[in-house]
């Protein structure tokens, strides 16, 4: 038997198959309940009981080269059935070109990710709103010309619902259900009715920020900022703030940073001051507060905001806010190596 079983596998070493079918048909042969190695092992059961150890081991070995042999068969055979008739001719060619993150995307990113490690969480709410949250929550006046059509999207059937025009609404929101302490990062579309241009667009994109607790100060506001611009524009970046106005800040200002592409030397980016203005910020008026069920006299807090595009602008230098939404291809390839 031993002689048998050393035929079978010379044998078994040497087949050929160049079909699915003819491999199909030596599997039948040998690996089949009625095949060759079912014979064997039929046979077996007469093998004098001191060979029987070594017979088994050679059927145990037959057993797995035979198959791995028609396995390997199998898939050379699978290889060469394909032909021109089977190729798609309309399908995408490989390799397929893999996508990027939107440079927005990548700049809301990294905004709230530098914020979420001074403790700040994000919130997030509906791009359509009502009056209540966008405007008067916030302390805007009923005859603010920011109310006109000019500037605010209005759903026509419900005039007081409208597309948010910052995401002060969201800030709202927590406030309206949440007790200090409130540490929130704010990221979001918001509409503005504007004729699109290089420089303005109907629709773009805030990251706003706000902390209320006890015993919040300019001060504490003044820090967070300069961290998040020596995050955002380097180590060297400095911060200036100058004196402005909103409604749901008292006092309010407008921070600039230091040019980043002179260093602050005066270039054409900064014309030649030096300094680019990236955001709005302030303490948070007491009557937001208190519209929002937040007792000022115990709590005060600050609240800043900014554009995406503003930052992306800066950051990547990019000249024109069409491109962050024409979905040019050329143009967001660009931004590969930023993923």
């Amino acid at each position: 038997m031993l002689e048998r079983i050393k035929q079978m596998l010379a044998e078994v070493q040497t087949l050929q198959a160049a079909t699915p079918e003819e491999v199909e048909a030596l599997r039948i042969k040998y690996l089949s309940k009625k095949g060759e190695l079912a014979a064997l092992m039929n046979d077996f059961r007469s093998v004098a009981p001191d060979l029987k150890r070594e017979v088994g081991q050679r059927i145990n070995e037959l057993k797995a080269v035979t198959t791995e042999r028609i396995n390997a068969l199998k898939s050379a055979a699978s290889a060469q059935e394909t032909t021109a008739d089977d190729v798609d001719l309309t399908r995408t060619p490989y390799p397929v070109a893999l996508g990027t993150r939107h440079p927005l995307t990548i700049v809301k990113n990294e905004i709230v990710d530098i914020f979420s490690r001074m403790g700040f969480t994000l919130a997030e709410g509906p791009e359509v709103e009502d009056d209540w949250h966008v405007y008067s929550s916030m302390n805007f006046a009923d005859d603010h010309p920011a109310r006109d059509m000019q500037d605010t999207f209005f759903v026509e059937a419900h005039p007081d619902i409208i597309l948010r025009s910052h995401t002060s609404s969201v800030q709202a929101r927590v406030m309206e259900r949440t007790q200090p302490p409130i540490r929130v990062i704010c990221p979001g579309r918001v509409y503005r009715n504007e004729a699109v241009s290089a420089r303005a667009h109907c629709f773009f994109h805030q990251v706003e920020g706000l902390y209320i607790d006890k015993q919040v100060s300019f001060r504490d506001l003044k820090q967070v900022l300069l961290l998040f611009a020596q995050e955002m524009f380097g180590p060297e970046t400095q911060i200036r703030l100058r004196p402005s106005y909103f409604p749901f800040t008292e006092p309010s200002a407008e921070m600039d940073v230091s040019c980043t592409i002179c260093g602050g030397k005066g270039c054409s980016m900064c014309k030649g001051s030096g300094w680019l203005e990236i955001l709005g910020c302030g303490m948070v008026d007491p009557a937001v507060l208190e519209a929002n069920g937040i007792d000022s006299t115990i709590y005060s807090g600050y609240a800043f905001g900014m554009g995406i595009e503003r930052i992306a602008n800066l950051k990547y230098q990019v000249k024109d806010l069409r491109l962050f939404s024409e979905n040019d291809v050329r143009f967001l390839e660009e931004f590969r190596a930023a993923n």
